[in-house]
């Protein structure tokens, strides 16, 4: 009996994936989610700095609208 590790993963259509794929897609996962992080601990960076320079204000609150929509872009 084969290993599970070891059998081909199958996608909803029924088709095999090779093992070389899964890992390519297992890749660009961790890349996304890497990228995730970072950008949510820059947020959050953002998110405590408190100021009372209006054009300071203004930056961060750009920097935190640039900041959310790259990690929408990511999914």
């Amino acid at each position: 009996m084969a290993n599970a590790l070891q059998q081909a993963e199958v996608v909803a259509s029924n088709e095999f994936v090779s093992e070389d794929q899964r890992r390519a897609a297992d890749h660009v996962r961790t890349v996304k989610e890497r990228q995730k992080q970072a950008l949510n601990l820059q947020r959050e960076n953002i998110l405590s700095q408190r100021t009372s320079s209006p054009a300071r204000r203004a930056a961060l609150e750009a920097a935190l609208k640039q900041i959310e929509d790259q990690i929408q872009a990511i999914g």
